[in-house]
């Protein structure tokens, strides 16, 4: 699958997508992530791209020239519109059934905005939807950007040994994962559950299914509706 990502700070993606498990898959070709400096697309002799607000208000603005430039060039490189994903604190809450939906698409590209956001103009020309990673306001949009990219990535057919490594994690069932445990048998006076131990996988999984309802229970009853 190949990610596009339409940054100020291609270096923070870079570094923070190069390391561990989706790393190793990018090294290995089966990601493509490339990185595109929104400042490379400025008009301005300066690579200036943000301007005050109309209306007034503090903070600035990035300028709708160099974001649309920039989308335009990445088009022109895959030969077809990219499906953009705007990363906004006003946009549908991320989820795994979001997550799950957009691992099904061959491209996907993010853009990330910076200071007071992006002139709403070219967001509504080339956003296909706009996504929150939760009810709080981040600097930028590069952090929500990688933490998409990873959630997303991770069902990529490669980057993990096999599908089982994600069906049983938390939310992709509904329920929160259960509580795992490995060696020692006993820590701080803390058993581990002897269901565990007696290798009767029926009993396994019994207990596992109730554990994770137990746990989604106390701390994500919303779930369970």
């Amino acid at each position: 699958m190949r990610f596009d990502v339409m940054t100020l700070f291609p270096d923070l993606i870079r570094s923070c997508l190069s390391v561990s498990v989706i790393g190793r898959a990018w090294e290995a070709g089966i990601l493509d992530i490339r990185t595109h400096n929104i400042r490379d697309y400025s008009a301005d002799k300066h690579r200036r791209v943000d301007d005050t607000p109309y209306g007034g208000g503090r903070g600035m603005l990035m300028s709708p020239q160099p974001v649309y430039d920039c989308w335009k060039h990445i088009a022109e490189e895959l030969g077809e519109r990219p499906y953009v994903v705007y990363m906004s604190p006003q946009g549908k809450v991320f989820d795994q059934e979001t997550a799950v939906r957009l691992s099904r698409r061959a491209h996907m590209t993010l853009l990330c905005g910076h200071y007071e956001g992006i002139d709403r103009r070219v967001i509504e020309e080339i956003a296909d939807e706009e996504i929150s990673v939760g009810d709080y306001v981040l600097t930028g949009g590069e952090l929500p950007a990688c933490m998409v990219i990873d959630a997303v990535a991770r069902m990529i057919p490669g980057v993990l040994p096999e599908p089982s490594c994600y069906e049983r994690e938390s939310f992709f069932t509904g329920l929160l994962e259960e509580p795992q445990y490995t060696r020692p048998p006993a820590f701080h006076g803390r058993e581990v559950p002897e269901v565990l131990q007696n290798g009767d996988h029926k009993q396994i999984e019994r207990w596992r299914y109730e554990a994770a309802l137990a746990l989604t229970e106390k701390n994500r009853p919303d779930l369970l509706k």
